[in-house]
């Protein structure tokens, strides 16, 4: 066993096995266009589809995109209602391919301010997708990072009252078993296209060792060769967490 230990099949890897991402200028596609904002998001979905496809093609683990997050209920009500009605109609659309090409799909985030229309089409989805064993497709819609972390804090908390657990076992290993997608790689390569860079409140705590990549794209012009760039890029990318250079290039050679 190598002196990196449980790190070194992450050290050697040059793909991800789990990819996140931040769908970042529906809006300004529409806009250089002279089309509404509405116009934009159909054309996200379209990209949505390609890189989905592209991730399995690729042999990608876990793809995990932001939808709508927990301060997008802060935009005009139109368009909030417009982006509800799209999450329905595209899931309605797109599941049962995603079923047909073992797409396994999941839901993170707080579902208890969507329609119950909505929610039954998310419990839905990953009932009838959920014993799939290729891509996981994980949507963050009405997530937050520090929704994650307050929840897993409060579920550790439950547990401490409840005398199931000592306080004094409470350590980065626990408290990640607890936030979401804790059954999955850590993401291993984020995307966020429109040229933003930032996380915007995304995955706080699994991208503590994520490689970034941002790009101006924006996102309805997101495909499979947008994809491999990232991909190529991820490849050459030393990941050393916490160790030296010297280190993962003599695990490399060994």
């Amino acid at each position: 066993m190598s002196e990196l230990g449980h790190i070194d099949s992450r050290l050697l890897a040059d793909r991800p096995r789990h990819i996140a991402i931040i769908m970042d200028g529906n809006g300004r596609w529409a806009r250089a266009r002279g089309l509404p904002r509405p116009a934009g998001h159909r054309e996200g979905v379209k990209a949505v589809r390609r890189v989905v496809e592209a991730c399995r093609q690729n042999g990608i683990e876990a793809l995990t995109l932001f939808a709508f997050s927990s301060e997008n209920w802060r935009r005009p009500r139109t368009e909030v209602k417009l982006l509800m009605d799209l999450f329905i109609s595209t899931l309605k659309r797109e599941v049962r391919d995603l079923h047909a090409n073992g797409v396994r799909v999941r839901f993170i985030g707080d579902r208890t301010a969507f329609s119950p229309r909505l929610q039954q089409l998310m419990d839905e989805t990953e009932a009838l997708t959920g014993g799939n064993e290729g891509l996981t497709l994980a949507i963050a819609a009405n997530y937050g990072g520090r929704w994650d972390l307050a929840r897993a804090a409060r579920r550790l908390a439950e547990q401490v009252a409840a005398g199931a657990l000592d306080p004094a076992g409470i350590d980065p290993d626990r408290l990640g078993r607890e936030v979401s997608l804790a059954d999955l790689p850590e993401p291993d390569l984020f995307i966020r296209t429109g040229g933003e860079q930032r996380i915007s409140n995304f995955l706080l705590w699994q991208l503590a060792y994520t490689e970034l990549y941002f790009t101006d794209i924006l996102w309805p012009d997101f495909d499979q060769d947008r994809l491999a760039e990232a991909l190529a890029w991820f490849a050459g990318r030393q990941r050393r967490f916490g160790c030296t250079g010297e280190q993962v290039e003599q695990l490399k050679g060994a």
